[in-house]
This record gives C-alpha cells, sequence and structure tokens, in this order.
C-alpha cells in the first residue's frame, strides 16, 4: 500500500488553480522528508490548461523546473486530460526529469484515450490514468475499459470518485471488479462531500488496491480529498505506512502549511491535535496535562499523548505521563 499525493495538483484548486513556487516547493520537500514519494503537482486543471482560461503562478514549464531538484528523490509527474495530450507536452515533461503522466477522461471514454496512452509511453514514461467519474459506469464495465487501457500500456489506474457519491461498499465493489480484469495497480481518489472518503480509502485497500490518493489538510477541489494527514493515521493504526513519518509531518503542518494556508482563508477540517486524540484514544478533557508536561519536559505533544495512551486511555495519572515524558527525551 502507497500513497499517491495530489495536494500540489488537486489541492490547488484551494487556491485557484495553482500553488505559488514557494509553497510547490515546501509541499514537495516536505513530502519527500516524510517518506511520501508518489507527488502530483502542476495546474489543477493540467497540462495546457491555460489555453481554456485556467491560468495559474507558475506554467506548466516552470511547475517541471521548480521541481527539478526532486525528480530524483520520489516519483514526480503531472495531470493532464486525454484530449490535452500532445507530443510536445509529453516531449516536455520527459525532457523536465517528470518519471509519470497521469492521463484522466471520463469514465467509459477509455477508448478515446488510447492515442494519449500510447505517446505517453513513446516517450518513456510511466502512465498513470484517472478514470474520472467512474461511477457513472457499472463495476463491470469499469472493470472491462480498465482491461482495454491495461491493454493500451497504462501502467496503474485509478478509480475516481469525482462527485464524492460512493459509499464504502460500492468502493469495494469496483475495486474487486477491477481486480479481476487487470493486473497493474488500481488506486482510489475519493472526495468528501458525504463525508466518506476516508471510509472509502479504508474500503478500497480491504479490497485490494494498492494506492490510495490524498491531499495534505484534504484540500482538493469541491469538499477535498481525503486528508494525508488523515489517511497515514487511519494505515498505520492497521499497520500499514509504517515507513512514513507521522509526527514529521504533523509538524510541518503545525508549523508551516497551516499558518501558511491562513492567508487564503483555509483550515483543516480535521486539526493535528484532534487527530492525535482520535488516533490515540485520548479523551480531550486530558490534553492541559499533557500540554503542560510537554513542555516542561521539550518532548513531541502528539507522540506524548500517543505513548501514554498505550498504557492508559481511561485515565492517565500525572505521574504516567511524566514517567513516559521523561522516557521520550
Amino acid at each position: 500500500m502507497r500513497l499517491f499525493d495530489c495536494t500540489l495538483r488537486d489541492g490547488a484548486n484551494v487556491v485557484g488553480n495553482g500553488f505559488s513556487k514557494e509553497l510547490t516547493v515546501s509541499m514537495v520537500q516536505a513530502l519527500l522528508d516524510c517518506g511520501i514519494d508518489q507527488i502530483e503537482l502542476g495546474n489543477a486543471k493540467g497540462i495546457g490548461s491555460y489555453e481554456n482560461g485556467a491560468t495559474a503562478p507558475l506554467t506548466d514549464l516552470e511547475y517541471m523546473q521548480a521541481v527539478a531538484p526532486f525528480v530524483k528523490k520520489g516519483r514526480l509527474g503531472m495531470f493532464i486530460l486525454a484530449g490535452m495530450v500532445t507530443e510536445e507536452r509529453v516531449k516536455m515533461a520527459a525532457e523536465n526529469g517528470l518519471q509519470f503522466l497521469r492521463v484522466g477522461a471520463a469514465a467509459g471514454d477509455g477508448k478515446g484515450s488510447v492515442p494519449a496512452v500510447k505517446m505517453v509511453k513513446a516517450a518513456g514514461l510511466y502512465c498513470r490514468y484517472s478514470l474520472m467519474k467512474a461511477y457513472v459506469c457499472t463495476p463491470e464495465e469499469l472493470a472491462e475499459e480498465a482491461k482495454l487501457l491495461e491493454g493500451a500500456g497504462v501502467d496503474s489506474i485509478t478509480i475516481m470518485d469525482s462527485a464524492g457519491t460512493m459509499l464504502p461498499e460500492e468502493t469495494t465493489a469496483y475495486v474487486k471488479a477491477m481486480k479481476e480484469k487487470v493486473s497493474i495497480p488500481i488506486g482510489f481518489h475519493g472526495h468528501s462531500n458525504l463525508g466518506m472518503a476516508q471510509a472509502n480509502a479504508l474500503a478500497a485497500a480491504d479490497a485490494g488496491a494498492e494506492e490510495i490518493d490524498c491531499g495534505l489538510l484534504g484540500m482538493a477541489r469541491s469538499a477535498g480529498n481525503c486528508a494525508t494527514e488523515l489517511t497515514v493515521a487511519s494505515f498505520q493504526r492497521k499497520n500499514m505506512l509504517e515507513r512514513v513519518d507521522f509526527y514529521k509531518l504533523l509538524d510541518y503542518l503545525d508549523k508551516d502549511l497551516i499558518p501558511a494556508m491562513e492567508a487564503y482563508d483555509y483550515r483543516p477540517a480535521v486539526k493535528p491535535l484532534d487527530l492525535v486524540l482520535g488516533l490515540s484514544g485520548c479523551h480531550s478533557s486530558f490534553t492541559g496535562l499533557f500540554r503542560q508536561m510537554a513542555e516542561e519536559e521539550g518532548v513531541s505533544l502528539y507522540q506524548l499523548i500517543v505513548e501514554v495512551s498505550k498504557k492508559d486511555r481511561k485515565k492517565p495519572t500525572a505521574a504516567l505521563i511524566h514517567e513516559v515524558a521523561q522516557a521520550l527525551r
């Protein structure tokens, strides 16, 4: 199981169509430092969308150049609608070190996307494919389309719940049907319009999906994607994604990204502290005692809450919190 972070593409919808160079570099660096190395970036509408009026702080080429120092440290790439794929655009991506392009089209339009897929593969790039609005097809229809696309050369394929309308049992049905038809990795991209993005991500993984799309602070179009930090916490509860540095990720959110996004009047639905309380099973009424001890002993508040809660989630004492804090030092 791995995460595919699309904050810098889908998440860019919360600031217009794209993040600044400074925020782009900041987030790429932080994600890589935390162990999340599959990253999509650029204009929220994809490569070439400037022609349709979707302007952003940087051009497609400038986004590629901004992340050039990081392309050998992870797998970085960009999104492009099938109808916008040209040899010139694909060549630009390849020449600037991107490892993949994610071709997108509405579910049911896969046959028309085959020439786009072949252009991406001819350039030597890994070809991801997004089945947008997946719910407009039945699970069986979508699975057959995925089989066609695999035959055309697609390397991995993503089921996109673009309207956030799917329920976990529906997600399970789509993933299972596709697993029977293709051998390439399957991903799931959920939106939170029904508050089901996280539940759907867990259902997708349980059904056999190998990849989950997510966005820092839940940033994405409409009601947002699965929040990267919530996804890490949820899957680490299930002993997955253990190579991701959860505490380093929360530290970046607290100190850098949340303050930066306040300028855009964007705030996360679930703050890092509340996330840690949920992860650990710690009641919020104990927060003051934990905070005081963390400050006195100079240790991570979040790690202190988690480690103490492993020992006592019902009514942790000051003595126990102090003992654990000293051990963490």
